[in-house]
């Protein structure tokens, strides 16, 4: 409560005289907390709620212009106040690419996603964010054998297990870092892109709207980007399309690959020239991925105590068993797997 009084004393000070309602607008696995400000006018605004004990807004600040110079729709910064850790931010709305998701208009809504991300990379330079360095993407591995192995199954590898485990991270890592690199978002997925956005950031008449056109309006809000790295190109494809929240046909994932793959090609973006071998980066950033996230989403419970995430771990495991039985460097860890706990291989097989 402490927190919300010194949050709702700020915005009172930067809009003095006017009357405002502070309601919860979401939460993440973080210790941010966000905020929705709706004024009498009926104007909103969002404010970030991130402890300095605990989060650190710089890098949000820094990402955040960086997206927005590239031409995509992040929250504006209209006034930080980094002593308590508060932002003011432009509302992008309340409707989540998961909420909105349906067959008939997921093509449309990946399209939209995939440019914005095309956006993204075409503005890296090297030096802008963190490296995602070997030591970043195996501290990222070891989650999985550190809180998904140990602490949520309970178990201990014995030394060939361990071996065999190596073997396979050093195959992983050794793909991951020969790709090509980018500006990466980290968690570019269905409950991080947003399908609106701020009408009093951006006011258009109706003629600006018809000059406009449709392109800058379809593009996806982006949250959550704090965390952005330079890394390998297929990760946020990894993210987006080997979603921890939602699952589509394969036939249909590699049509948005393909479609992605060309438009990446015609903008000079340093893709693989042969579409199998970007098929193939993908794949095995996303067993890294699939990895990570196993190990987070167990450490969240074992943890944290949240233990909303654990009905999505079937659905990261189908990914890393179905890429583990495609390609023989992965077979080790498919082996694995299979020996340690079978019945999540079963249950992964059903999703």
């Amino acid at each position: 409560m402490q927190r919300e009084k010194q949050l709702s004393e700020w915005l009172s000070s930067l809009y003095p005289g006017q009357t405002f309602t502070l309601a919860p607008a979401s939460a993440d696995a973080s210790f941010r907390r966000y905020f929705r400000a709706t004024f009498a006018d009926g104007s909103t605004r969002i404010v970030m709620d991130a402890p300095p004990e605990h989060e650190d807004c710089k890098p949000f600040l820094h990402v955040g212009t960086l997206f927005e110079q590239a031409g995509v729709n992040v929250p504006h910064v209209y006034a930080q106040n980094l002593e308590h850790g508060f932002l003011l931010l432009s509302d992008l709305g309340d409707t989540t690419y998961l909420q909105a998701l349906t067959a008939d208009n997921a093509r449309q809504l990946y399209g939209a996603a995939t440019d914005a991300l095309l956006k993204i990379q075409l503005a890296s330079q090297p030096d802008e964010l963190p490296p995602y360095d070997e030591a970043l993407l195996r501290r990222e591995l070891n989650l999985f054998p550190e809180w998904y192995l140990a602490k949520h199954l309970g178990v201990t590898l014995d030394q060939k297990q361990q071996v065999k485990l190596e073997q396979v991270f050093g195959r992983i890592l050794a793909n991951n870092l020969a790709q090509p690199c980018v500006y990466v978002h980290r968690d570019y997925h269905s409950r991080n892109l947003m399908t609106g956005e701020d009408p009093l950031r951006n006011p258009l008449t109706k003629g600006e709207e018809a000059n406009a056109g449709s392109n800058f309006q379809s593009l996806p809000g982006i949250l959550d980007f704090q965390d952005a790295v330079y890394g390998p190109i297929t990760y946020d494809l990894a993210s987006l399309f080997k979603d921890a929240y939602i699952k589509w046909e394969e036939a249909e994932i590699i049509d948005w690959l393909v479609r992605y793959w060309e438009k990446a090609r015609q903008a000079g973006l340093p893709v693989r020239a042969d579409f199998g071998e970007f098929y193939r980066d993908y794949e095995m950033m996303g067993v890294q991925r699939h990895l990570k996230v196993l190990g987070i989403f167990a450490r969240l419970y074992h943890r944290d105590g949240k233990d909303g995430y654990l009905q999505d771990m079937p659905r990261v495991m189908a990914y890393l068993v179905k890429a583990c039985e495609r390609y023989i460097d992965l077979k080790p860890l498919l082996n694995l797997l299979v020996e340690l706990h079978p019945a999540a291989i079963q249950e992964g097989y059903s999703i």
